[in-house]
C-alpha cells in the first residue's frame, strides 16, 4: 500500500491526550529533527539522533537470545538505504503500552503492514542487550545522560517492525522499540527508519590521470592506484575499475618504452600466506586485463604480489587498512 498521505497521517496520529506532565527543558540533541514520516509521542524529548544517507541496518524480527556464548536471533531483516535512528524519553506517568499503541495506530493508518511484533518476554531475553550493544551504548549516540531511560526497562520492552511503500515507489521499514519507565528513569523510545533509496554513485573516482601517474613514476619510481576494485577475498577485476585501468593504459600507450611491475597489496587481515597468494593473483588479473582489453604488450608488464608486507598506513583500523589495499605501478 502506498503512503500518499504519510506525513500528514503520521504527524497527526502519534499524539497523547492534551494534558500531561512535561519533561523539563528542550531536546538534548543539537541539530536533530523528527523524521518527516513519523512524529514523536507528544511531550517526548529527543535524546539521540543519527542519520546516514546510505547504511546497513539489522532489524530483529524474531526472539533474541544467546547460543554458545553468541547473540543470535530467530529471524532478522538486513536492509540497506537511508538509515535514521532517533531516541526519545517520555514522562513517567505514561505507560509503554500507551506510547506503543499510539505509534502502532499511526503506522496502521498510514498503510504500513506489521511484519513482527512482540512485548515483554515474548521478544526474547536479550532484545535489550541487542539494542544496547548496537545502538544505545554506541559512542556519542545518546545525549544528556538519558542512556538508562532507553535501557533499564528493556526486559519489559515492546517492539515492532513494519513495512510500507512510499509515494515514489521506494520501500520503507520502521522499527519501534519502547521501554517503560523504570525506577527513577523516564520511559524511552528508539525509532529505526530505513528508506530503500539507492546509494548515490559517482562520489569516488580515480584521483590520478595518466599524466599524474607519469609524474609520480618519474619522481618516485612508483605510483599507487586506488581505483582498481575486487570483491572481498576475490581476484577478478570488477567492472568499476574501468576508469583506473583506462588511465593506466593511456600511460603505457603514451610511452611505448615504459615497462612496469604491477604490484598487488593487501591489508593484514587473514594469514600472510593467503594474502601473498591473493595479492599475486590480483596483480595477475590486472596484467591480463590490460593485455586483453587494452592491447598492452604483456611483455611490458610483470605481476607481483607482496601481501601485507609494504603498508602505507596502520592496519589497526579500517581507514588504514583501506589505504593498504591497493595496486601499485613500479617502474622496471
Amino acid at each position: 500500500m502506498r503512503l500518499n498521505r504519510l506525513s500528514a497521517l503520521f504527524l497527526c496520529a502519534v499524539v497523547a491526550p492534551a494534558v500531561h506532565a512535561q519533561l523539563k527543558g528542550g531536546d538534548a540533541v543539537k541539530n536533530g529533527a523528527d523524521h518527516p514520516l513519523l512524529s514523536r509521542f507528544e511531550g517526548s524529548k529527543m535524546v539521540a539522533y543519527d542519520v546516514r544517507q546510505y547504511e546497513e541496518a539489522l532489524l530483529p524480527t524474531g526472539k533474541v537470545y544467546y547460543k554458545n556464548s553468541e547473540m543470535v536471533m530467530d529471524a532478522s531483516l538486513k536492509l540497506e538505504g537511508k538509515y535514521t535512528r532517533i531516541g526519545y524519553v517520555y514522562e513517567k506517568d505514561r505507560s509503554s503500552l500507551e506510547v506503543f499503541r499510539n505509534y502502532q495506530s499511526a503506522l496502521e493508518k498510514a498503510g504500513l503492514k506489521t511484519l513482527y511484533s512482540c512485548a515483554l518476554q515474548t521478544c526474547g531475553e536479550y532484545l535489550d542487550s541487542f539494542m544496547m550493544r548496537n545502538h544505545i551504548d554506541k559512542s556519542g549516540f545518546v545525549q544528556g545522560g538519558y542512556r538508562n531511560s532507553l535501557y533499564y526497562g528493556g526486559k519489559d520492552a515492546r517492539y515492532l517492525v513494519a513495512k510500507g511503500t512510499q509515494a515514489d515507489g521506494t520501500t520503507v521499514h520502521v522499527a519501534i522499540y519502547v521501554v517503560p519507565p523504570a525506577g527513577s528513569y523516564f520511559g524511552g523510545v528508539l525509532l529505526h527508519i530505513v528508506e530503500g533509496k539507492p546509494m548515490e554513485t559517482g562520489k569516488v573516482t580515480t584521483a590520478l590521470s595518466a599524466g599524474d601517474m607519469a609524474k609520480s613514476l618519474a619522481a618516485e619510481g612508483k605510483v599507487a592506484v586506488y581505483g582498481v576494485y575486487f570483491d572481498t577475498d576475490k581476484t577478478a577485476v570488477k567492472p568499476e575499475s574501468k576508469e583506473a585501468l583506462a588511465e593506466m593504459a593511456k600511460l603505457l600507450q603514451a610511452d611505448r618504452d615504459l615497462k612496469v611491475h604491477i604490484v598487488g597489496h593487501t591489508d593484514n587481515q587473514g594469514s600472510p600466506a593467503h594474502n601473498m597468494d591473493l595479492s599475486q593473483k590480483r596483480a595477475e588479473s590486472v596484467v591480463k586485463t590490460l593485455a586483453t582489453d587494452y592491447r598492452i604488450d604483456a611483455k611490458r608488464l610483470s605481476a607481483k604480489g607482496v601481501g601485507a608486507y609494504a603498508p602505507v598506513a596502520s592496519n589497526d583500523a579500517e581507514p588504514g587498512r583501506e589505504k593498504n589495499r591497493r595496486v601499485e605501478l613500479v617502474k622496471q
